[in-house]
């Protein structure tokens, strides 16, 4: 029996990163250069579209001008958060009717799109999903090859090394920072605590941290002034994967405030969490969770939580929350982005094209190499290392101790 004629088709699920315009652009510029003659489509809203038959065609116009999304940020084809083996959720919002299986209404209608390679680009999330999918596809002999690409912004997904667009979040939310550590100089005493994505993982937190400080660096200061280095440096960096004491840590920033007369904290949106649910709900409040299982991070408000507790025990006269996670998930790609995400499309429309199917990355189960990832073994909430040494060397930088932090296990959500 002939093979059927190649036909693809994208989708971008789950929260935005700076790498899904380009990677939607990069795709179908790729498949453009080598395969022009193949149709693409791309379903509108991530696997919501997909299970709605909302899809938009990639027409030679928009081919050929596909490099312009490589500047934008956001996402050309729509996201959304489902999960397509949580079926009381998807008739919930009507995107399958009352006891339709959304594995094998996602199925029909690839089969009716007649869509030969699925290219999905999300986290952790998105591509369990996408296994999911794979594995029904491949249990009822659909004939479908499934290539993920992965973005997520905390860089947490096992095993990959770097996912896309983790690198540019941190910069942007470092660029964030500039602005509004500014805001130490409009009242004494003044506690800022900028509070960074990352629901499990504290790797954008650091890393946002180490871009932040490697800036500061290049400024220019005047001796005496109040826009000396230290009123605008980092005093102190609180990520999911070390337990703080909160006692240590106010004695020490106390008598930073009082040096200083502010004090800067970068905190990310997963710190402390399971604390601050089992407070909420000794109080009797129920803590809202997505389709996923994931507590709403937003109903947590970590930020805000870290302000309560160290304004009161720092006798702090102002407190600033500021989140960047908007800000910075919502960017362009930067160049090392950029380099990362041609490299992975590239590998995506070979592995596409010779029907393997997995999600792109570098292994770190299998030396780095850069390969299609089997489904399988990918998996969300791989935690930060917080004994890298450019880690370390952050803290010691920032004369913030180890003493007031200790490793805790931690595996993350599934």
């Amino acid at each position: 029996m002939a093979k059927p004629t190649p036909k693809v088709a994208l989708l971008t699920a789950g929260g935005l990163a700076p790498c899904l315009s380009s990677a939607v652009g990069g795709l179908l510029e790729r498949y453009s250069e080598i395969a022009p003659q193949i149709e693409i489509i791309g379903y509108l809203g991530g696997y919501k579209g997909l299970l709605l038959g909302e899809s938009v065609t990639a027409t030679p116009e928009v081919r050929s001008q596909a490099a312009v999304l490589h500047r934008h940020g956001g996402s050309p084809l729509g996201n959304s958060r489902v999960k397509l083996t949580n079926v009381a959720d998807c008739e919930k919002r009507g995107l399958v009717k009352k006891g339709q299986s959304p594995l094998h209404a996602a199925a029909e209608q690839l089969r009716k799109d007649g869509i030969t390679i699925l290219h999905t680009i999300g986290g952790d999330d998105t591509n369990t999903t996408a296994a999911d999918l794979a594995k029904y596809l491949a249990e009822n002999n659909y004939g479908l090859t499934v290539v993920g690409l992965p973005k997520t912004i905390d860089n947490d997904v096992y095993p990959i090394r770097q996912s896309l667009g983790a690198w540019t979040a941190a910069e942007q939310g470092a660029i964030y920072f500039e602005n509004v550590v500014n805001e130490q100089s409009a009242n004494p005493r003044m506690l800022i605590v900028h509070e960074v994505m990352g629901r499990n993982c504290g790797w954008l937190t650091a890393a946002t941290a180490k871009v932040y400080r490697e800036r500061l660096a290049h400024l220019g200061f005047l001796p005496g002034f109040n826009f000396s280095r230290h009123h605008k440096d980092i005093d102190g960096v609180y990520v999911p994967e070390l337990a703080l004491d909160i006692q240590a840590e106010a004695h020490r920033l106390k008598a930073v405030l009082d040096r200083k007369d502010n004090v800067n904290l970068f905190v990310s949106e997963g710190a402390c969490v399971p604390q601050i649910v089992a407070e909420m709900e000794s109080r009797g409040e129920s803590v809202p969770k997505d389709a996923f299982g994931h507590y709403k991070l937003d109903a947590v408000n970590v930020g805000n939580w870290f302000s309560k507790q160290f304004a009161k025990l720092i006798g702090a006269e102002k407190t600033l929350v500021q989140k960047s996670g908007y800000f910075a998930r919502a960017a362009a790609a930067n160049t090392d982005d950029l380099r990362l995400i041609k490299s992975m499309v590239d590998l995506a429309v070979e592995c596409g094209l010779r029907g393997e199917s997995g999600v792109i990355g570098h292994d770190e189960d299998r030396g780095g190499i850069l390969r299609a990832i089997e489904f399988p073994r990918i998996k969300g909430g791989k935690p930060f290392n917080p004994d890298v040494p450019w880690f370390d060397e952050l803290l010691k930088g920032i004369g913030q101790p180890r003493g007031a932090t200790v490793a805790v296990k931690h595996g993350g959500e599934e």
